[in-house]
């Protein structure tokens, strides 16, 4: 499998995520303090929205990659 198809692919995949999940979230440790035997990390949860237009502009960007590919 050549690079292009692999990379279409994975367009088109991520495209599907993001249409069918919308968001997606991670941790993040923001703060960390040590004193002597004492440590105290905090961690955020942060969300990230994926707009539905970038999905959607994902997917076809994959699909263009694949008929590209097909044609060469």
């Amino acid at each position: 499998m050549s690079g292009i198809k692999i990379a279409a692919i994975a367009l088109i995949v991520a495209g599907l995520l993001g249409v069918l999940y919308g968001k997606f979230s991670y941790t993040k440790e923001t703060h960390s303090a040590k004193l002597g035997s004492l440590e105290m990390s905090f961690k955020e949860k942060e969300t990230v929205n994926v707009p539905a237009w970038a999905g959607v502009a994902a997917i076809a960007a994959g699909a263009v990659l694949l008929l590209a590919g097909k044609k060469s």
